[in-house]
């Protein structure tokens, strides 16, 4: 029977200003600190400047807690004027899901949640319908139902904001949630929500877009999931996918391949983003996958 290496124990994402000896200071701080480095990534941005590295860690017998890892990592991070963050592998970030009617991203962020492939706690089902209220409790989830009109979407997003502070949630994830957060909301959720939308934006809006982009023609379809910002459908990108299409293909036929598309972009997003694996970067992001 051959022996099961350890899991990996910790997971350390940082960015600072790009400069000699950081790769250095942090393998010799979690030398000392007995921690053997299972997997590390960086990237030098030449553009703005900044470095930014995850580290994968496996600790030893001698290794302090994370409380006191972290404590003691703060001067290395002082002295490089890092930002970071460490965190034990076992956590499993919270998430609240927030759809309208359309099921296919929720369903397969479900799937893989049951699965295990998703290593994260949905802790809330949110929709301005009840359509798929049945989906959720059969996955014995809460569900939460929020209907929000012109006039009352300041109270809808405020009570979404109270369940996202009394849940203790980690990441929003927009599953086709087909309404505009206000730009406090965005705010509020600053680097924790993600979303996800075709890829016709922003020339084919509105209702029936693939049936637009059937009208025109198009040879390309796809789907874009990035974090929310104020700027409608612009915020950072974390990951697109296409799929060619020809003239054979009817309306139903891109409807289905966008689904699909749209179902896998925005899952592969989540699944970084709990396995802390993106880094923002300004408008754009960092993906160590």
């Amino acid at each position: 029977m051959t022996e099961q290496t350890p899991t990996p124990s910790a997971v350390l994402t940082l960015s600072c200003p790009d400069r000699p000896g950081i790769v250095r200071a942090v393998a010799d701080f979690f030398y000392v600190q007995d921690c053997d480095i299972v997997e590390s990534h960086q990237f030098g941005d030449a553009d703005t400047a900044q470095f930014h590295m995850r580290v994968l860690l496996r600790t030893g017998a001698s290794t302090p807690g994370l409380a006191t890892l972290r404590a003691q990592f703060d001067e290395v991070a002082r002295a490089f004027a890092m930002t970071y963050e460490l965190h034990d592998t076992a956590e499993r970030p919270r998430l609240l899901i927030m759809v309208s009617k359309f099921d296919h991203c929720l369903y397969d962020l479900l799937y893989r949640w049951k699965s295990g492939q998703l290593k994260a706690d949905i802790v809330g089902v949110v929709s301005n319908h009840r359509d798929l209220e049945p989906l959720a409790q059969w996955h014995d989830i809460p569900f939460h139902h929020v209907p929000v009109t012109p006039q009352t979407k300041p109270e809808a997003e405020a009570k979404v904001l109270r369940l996202v502070e009394e849940l203790g949630v980690d990441l929003v994830v927009l599953a086709r949630y087909m309404q505009i957060l206000s730009e406090d909301m965005c705010q509020a959720l600053d680097g924790r929500a993600i979303n996800i939308h075709h890829s016709f934006l922003p020339s084919f809006k509105g209702a029936n877009p693939y049936r637009q982009a059937h009208q025109r023609g198009v040879k390309l379809i796809g789907a874009t999931a990035h974090y929310v910002t104020s700027d409608l459908d612009e915020g950072p990108i974390i990951e697109q996918a296409v799929h060619r299409v020809d003239h054979q293909a009817a309306v139903e036929d891109l409807v289905a391949l966008g689904r699909d598309l749209e179902s896998q972009t925005l899952a592969r997003a989540v699944m970084w983003h709990v396995q802390r694996r993106v880094i923002l970067n300004g408008a754009r992001t960092i993906v160590f996958n």
